[in-house]
């Protein structure tokens, strides 16, 4: 198995990535255990199949080092040129407090060593507090290494447009802003998508699939009651899902893509990406992997298999249009984690 062309995008002039990221926040804790060893030897069938891009974090548990530990074994088994091929943005999420330069500095200098690069692909960048203006203290200065080359290109995660607005006014330059995306939440597309548009500032989208809860294994099930969500994904997305419109309208929607799934020879799951991905402004969705547990690259394979038609958007629209607005019940992007 191999990823056609149409698998690749240029984030920016100089960085191409997969447009299916593989999501390591499920090394992070709370989706069971992970044996580091297998979670580390998988990652070369994830690269072999091309899907080269790793998202991850500083606080996703072992993520920079399992980068880390991979990079030196496909240097050692396949050489250098082969590692230049794989591409990792992580995330940097500070508590408030002092932005110094030497905060910074000592942060990304942790994330460069456990991830064994002397460049980070994308620095993205999260805060949870918007009172505290000390942000663009901390894009100033991740503005500062990337022109001094510890770092190509600075994003951001889960910032609202009108912070946005402030960050791009403030002169600080950045190619990306991750946040939530999926069939049940599309407030990216109601401002954020025409603002990151008008100053060339991709979206790279995670919660494509709401936990798994997106696929042909829930359609026709019952409501899972609490027990039922084992994991911090299935928890959280239920939560968004109940927000929407309820477990009663979210069948409804699954049947709706399911006949539009059989229609095209996929799955549930990959319609709920390739809708995402055909977004404005959208380079990539963020799909979760659970490393040496499950494998299911050749089904997100699929999504680059097909294309969704008027039709088929009529059909979705028809079911999603019953929802309730989650702009106006949550607020704009990552609005949900500063609530």
């Amino acid at each position: 198995m191999q990823l056609p062309e149409a698998s690749v995008t240029q984030l920016t002039d100089d960085l191409s990535i997969c447009r299916i990221l593989n999501g390591m926040w499920q090394v992070s804790g709370g989706h069971g255990d992970i044996d580091p060893e297998a979670a580390v030897a998988s990652m070369f069938a994830y690269v072999d199949a091309g899907f080269t891009t790793w998202d991850l974090a500083d606080h996703y548990g072992p993520a920079e080092d399992f980068v880390g530990q991979f990079r030196r074994r496909l240097a050692s088994a396949r050489g250098a040129e082969v590692v230049d091929r794989v591409q990792a943005l992580t995330k940097w999420v500070p508590p408030p407090g002092p932005m110094t330069r030497e905060v910074v500095e000592e942060s990304v200098a942790l994330s460069l060593r456990r991830m064994d690069v002397e460049a980070i692909d994308l620095l993205q960048f999260h805060w949870w507090d918007y009172q505290d203006e000390r942000y663009l203290d901390a894009l100033a200065h991740l503005s500062q290494l990337r022109d001094e080359g510890l770092i190509r290109h600075v994003g951001l995660t889960n910032f609202d447009t009108e912070r946005l607005q402030r960050i791009i006014a403030s002169g600080v330059t950045v190619v990306s802003n991750q946040v939530q995306y999926s069939l049940i939440d599309r407030r990216p597309g109601v401002r954020m998508a025409q603002l990151c548009a008008e100053h060339d500032v991709q979206i790279l989208a995670y919660g494509t699939l709401c936990g798994g809860l997106l696929s042909d294994a829930y359609a026709g099930s019952p409501e899972p009651a609490h027990r039922d969500l084992n994991t911090a994904s299935l928890m959280k997305y239920k939560r968004m899902i109940d927000a929407w419109g309820g477990w009663e309208l979210f069948q409804e929607l699954l049947a709706t893509i399911k006949r539009i799934a059989g229609k095209h020879g996929v799955s549930v799951a990959n319609v709920a990406v390739r809708y995402v991905l055909d977004r404005p402004q959208v380079a990539g969705a963020i799909v979760g992997v659970r490393l040496g547990v499950s494998d299911r690259r050749a089904d997100n394979a699929r999504v680059f298999d097909f294309a969704l038609d008027a039709g088929d958007h009529g059909e979705i629209e028809a079911v999603l249009e019953r929802s309730r607005d989650l702009f106006q019940v949550i607020g704009d992007c990552g609005d949900e984690y500063r609530g």
